[in-house]
């Protein structure tokens, strides 16, 4: 439920309900808005006394939250959520933030190439796996925790935030020690144990829908990262697997729509992943951003053809920046800034 305070009330007023929701044992979590100010309860309510709350001082009314995903949710906040993932990177808000890189972590020479050139073209991200999840067992599975120190000096000499998958839970405070995002990837989406463990740091989280989740589900999925507390979360659609086989996955842009009209987060698409094919990465792309995608997460390499992993589905930093300069248009077209 929703507790709506009345305009003009002060911080002792929030205070004093949040202490009423606690007691409850429910979770709290305190919106300021422009007019409003909104304090969400979180929990099992079939024991809550609506009417103490209801009451207390500088409350005008109480809302039912109807999503089943509560903080999440618009019915929650109102405005769009923008999450830094670096100072002055923010994924959300009037600008359109891209994240790119390799797939794999492969070597510091190239990575570092590729950093600069992704950097010079206007990315504000730079991704990079160092823990692979693979489907098979023999396929590269990345370099461990080299590559996350590769990556690091990468981030040392471009300023890119840098955005690396957690694959397991025994991986989350070592990956966080050296990236300034955790990604979760489509296999582990459902991974409830992973979520929770994410939603425990304080480092944004990059959520990818799994395969064949549902709306509910993926935003559900955000639910648990936000129930630890950490309300950084940025969604991503990768695409979903159908029938269709001239696709790698299907890449449902319906979605961006769909977020935006049930949650405030913000919402990337990966193109990549999301075609399998390097030449559909540009049109996907400015597809994504006229649908009102808040970003991109591209994966870039200067030598696709012997990439380690995913080259077929990889641009090279040329043709990102070509897709850059257009994506830039596309943008200012809608009305953002590039």
């Amino acid at each position: 439920m929703i507790v709506v305070m009345k305009p003009g009330c002060e911080e002792t007023d929030v205070q004093h309900v949040v202490e009423l929701v606690r007691q409850m044992g429910l979770k709290e979590h305190v919106i300021v808005g422009t007019d409003r100010t909104v304090v969400a309860a979180i929990g099992d309510k079939r024991n809550v006394d609506k009417g103490a709350i209801e009451n207390a001082g500088m409350v005008d009314r109480i809302v039912p939250i109807l999503a089943p995903y509560k903080v999440a949710s618009k019915e929650t906040q109102l405005e769009p959520s923008a999450v830094e993932i670096a100072p002055g990177a923010v994924i959300g808000g009037p600008g359109i933030g891209v994240i790119a890189g390799p797939c794999s972590v492969e070597d510091e020479g190239r990575l570092l190439e590729i950093a600069h050139a992704v950097k010079e073209a206007g990315a504000i991200g730079l991704r990079g796996g160092a823990f692979k999840p693979r489907t098979n067992p023999y396929s590269f599975q990345g370099l461990g925790e080299t590559g996350l120190k590769y990556l690091a000096k990468a981030r040392d000499a471009t300023g890119l935030a840098v955005v690396t998958e957690i694959m397991s839970i025994d991986q989350v405070d070592m990956v966080a020690g050296y990236a300034d995002v955790l990604q979760i990837g489509t296999r582990n989406m459902h991974n409830f144990n992973l979520l929770v463990a994410a939603g425990k740091t304080n480092k944004p989280i990059l959520l990818k829908r799994g395969w064949s989740a549902t709306l509910d589900e993926f935003l559900l999925a955000a639910e648990y990262i936000m129930n630890e507390g950490n309300r950084n979360v940025i969604l991503c659609e990768r695409g979903i697997r159908t029938h269709e086989e001239y696709v790698r996955n299907t890449l449902p842009l319906a979605v961006i729509p769909a977020v935006k009209r049930e949650s405030h987060l913000p919402i990337i698409i990966d193109p990549s992943q999301g075609t399998g094919h390097a030449y559909m990465v540009p049109s996907m792309s400015l597809a994504s951003i006229a649908a009102g995608a808040d970003g991109l997460i591209v994966e870039v390499h200067n030598d696709p053809e012997h990439a380690m992993t995913d080259g077929a589905q990889s641009i090279t930093p040329e043709a990102f920046a070509r897709l850059m300069k257009d994506a830039r248009n596309v943008a200012v077209a809608i009305g953002r800034s590039a």
